[in-house]
C-alpha cells in the first residue's frame, strides 16, 4: 500500500507547528525556527484565501499520516453524517483504530502505532484488527494479543510515553494493556493544529 515517506522534518518546518505531536519536533523547531531548504524560507509572504486553506487541509492530512483520496474519503463521509462536517471529520479521524493505539501511548509516534496495527498485535473486543482505519465504537475495548512479544513491545511504549494517559472519552489501563472507549469523543476534546472551517471551504469549492 502506498504511503508518505518524506522527511517528516521538513514538514514540521514548511508549517511551523509540531502537527505530529512528537517531542523531537518540539526540539527541531526550537532549533530551527526558519521553514526547510539551503537558506530558509521565510514566512512573511501574505497568502491566498486558498493558499491558507490548502495549508490547513495538509497539515491535517499529514499530521494522521495519510494520503490525499484517503483524506477526501474522511471528508467525504464526514458531509453525509449529521452535525457540522469539520467537527465530524475531527472525530472520523481521532478514531481510527491508529489514531486511538497512538493516544493510548502504544507508540511513540502515530506511525509506530499503525505499524503495531498493521502487523495484528491489536485486537478490538476480542478480534485482531489488522486495518488502521478501522473506527472504533462507544464500549470498544482494544487490546494487546496475548503473545509475548506484544505485551513487550506495548509495554515499552507505554513507559516511554508517560504524557498519555487517557482522557474522557477513553480510559487506558496500563497494567491490563488496554484501552476502553468510553463513549465517542468531542470535537473541542480533539488537540487539533488545524482550523477545519478552512479544509471544509476547500472542499466546498
Amino acid at each position: 500500500m502506498a504511503r508518505f515517506t518524506a522527511p517528516k522534518g521538513k514538514i514540521v518546518r514548511r508549517f511551523g507547528v509540531n502537527i505530529y505531536d512528537n517531542d523531537k519536533y518540539d526540539r527541531l523547531l526550537q532549533r530551527r525556527e526558519d521553514g526547510p531548504g539551503q537558506h530558509g524560507t521565510k514566512r512573511f509572504k501574505k497568502l491566498s484565501d486558498y493558499a491558507l486553506q490548502l495549508i490547513e487541509k495538509q497539515k491535517l492530512r499529514h499530521s494522521y499520516g495519510l494520503l490525499e483520496k484517503q483524506f477526501r474519503q474522511v471528508f467525504h463521509k464526514a458531509q453525509r453524517m449529521q452535525g457540522v462536517t469539520g467537527d465530524n471529520m475531527l472525530v472520523l479521524l481521532e478514531t481510527r483504530l491508529d489514531s486511538l493505539a497512538f493516544r493510548a501511548g502504544f507508540g511513540r509516534s502515530l506511525s509506530q502505532a499503525r505499524q503495531m496495527v498493521n502487523h495484528g498485535h491489536l485486537v478490538v473486543n476480542g478480534r485482531r484488527v489488522d486495518i488502521p482505519s478501522y473506527q472504533v465504537r462507544e464500549s470498544d475495548v482494544v487490546s494487546l494479543r496475548e503473545r509475548e512479544t506484544s505485551r513487550a513491545l506495548a509495554a515499552r511504549y507505554l513507559v516511554e510515553n508517560p504524557r498519555f494517559s487517557g482522557g474522557e472519552w477513553f480510559t487506558v489501563d496500563r497494567e491490563a494493556l488496554s484501552v476502553k472507549v468510553n463513549r465517542m469523543p468531542q470535537a473541542d476534546e480533539i488537540n487539533s493544529p488545524v482550523n477545519e472551517k478552512l479544509i471544509v471551504e476547500y472542499y466546498s469549492k
